[in-house]
């Protein structure tokens, strides 16, 4: 093994990337690195890190990598990282797409994280697979490309050639997954120790918010859709959205669904839940109590729902975002 040639990662560093991921990802690759070699009794690298220098962008450089090392033909990994203000416009790098399709071609596995996808997604390849990003710009995402299978509640997703990683500050996930695929778990669990960090999350379903379309134009749905965030709505059931509303009740169906993308039970269900996450963060209510002031009778159907929409149990958030919280 010692006569093996490191594993070549390239970090895509277009001008707005993300400087935390650049730097943090090179680091985290290091620390896998230096205890690999330490485990395995090899004085030569067994993962190396290149970053694309982000002139390149203009044309005249596209090829070199930072410094004076060529990049690989095919490296192992690509990542494109993420950006605080948006990806590149992709009809700007039109080389840069070229490049990433030759390199999946070749047999590289790529990988993305947040905004980073919609660079991905532009080449075609993500084209009728299964994708994650920030949950907040999913549905542009989908709209964007629509071939894609946008799955905005997955933190990470390994499609096998493919990574696609959610949140701004998900690269962590994606570093430790490659070490996995890469090196095995066994280096992947070392690393996370390493540098106190856990092992990769899959779910930012706990980090959403519900945020309803109220720009549909269809004022019907409209005044429905204000009157659940009364307190007369409290106990609301679909019969009395449909009554408020004084449309007949399959044509209230259509609608509602048309203009927020959501049946009226489940839009209702998530305002119950964005209302409960609310008094978990916020109180030391017990979780009966919540989930009477939500709306719910039963705190067994309200955890049950909870659970399906973040990914975790009421107590389970309020270990994670109030430690002193009651978990009740």
């Amino acid at each position: 093994m010692s006569r093996q040639p490191p594993l070549d990662i390239v970090l895509v560093a277009y001008p707005t990337a993300q400087k935390a991921a650049l730097y943090g990802l090179t680091d985290l690759f290091a620390v896998a690195d230096e205890l690999s070699r330490k485990r395995l009794e090899r004085t030569a690298p067994v993962l190396r890190v290149l970053s694309m220098d982000p002139d390149r962008f203009s044309g005249g450089s596209f090829g070199r990598a930072e410094g004076s090392t060529s990049l690989p033909d095919a490296p192992s990994v690509v990542i494109i990282p993420p950006s605080l203000t948006g990806p590149p416009n992709p009809e700007t790098v039109p080389e840069l797409l070229t490049w990433l399709r030759t390199c999946h071609e070749g047999g590289s596995i790529l990988a993305a994280v947040c905004a980073g996808t919609f660079l991905l997604a532009a080449t075609g390849l993500l084209d009728g697979r299964p994708a994650t990003t920030h949950w907040i710009t999913a549905a542009r995402l989908q709209q964007a490309f629509p071939a894609i299978r946008i799955d905005p509640d997955r933190l990470l997703l390994d499609d096998g050639d493919i990574l696609t990683v959610g949140g701004i500050m998900s690269w962590p996930d994606l570093g430790l997954r490659l070490i996995d695929r890469l090196l095995g778990p066994a280096a992947m669990l070392e690393t996370a120790r390493y540098l106190l960090i856990d092992p990769p999350r899959h779910d930012q379903r706990q980090y959403r918010h519900f945020a309803p379309n109220l720009t549909h134009g269809d004022r019907t749905v409209l005044k429905v859709q204000h009157w659940l965030r009364t307190e007369t709505a409290r106990d609301a059931t679909v019969a009395d959205m449909t009554r408020l509303s004084g449309l007949e009740e399959r044509t209230f169906l259509r609608r509602f669904h048309k203009a927020t993308s959501l049946t009226p039970l489940a839009y209702l269900q998530h305002l119950r839940v964005e209302k409960g996450r609310d008094l978990l963060e916020a109180t030391t209510l017990p979780l009966d109590q919540i989930a009477w002031e939500v709306g719910y009778q039963d705190s067994g159907a309200f955890r049950k729902i909870f659970t399906r929409l973040l990914g975790q149990t009421p107590a389970d958030y309020r270990r994670r975002v109030s430690p002193a919280g009651d978990s009740r």
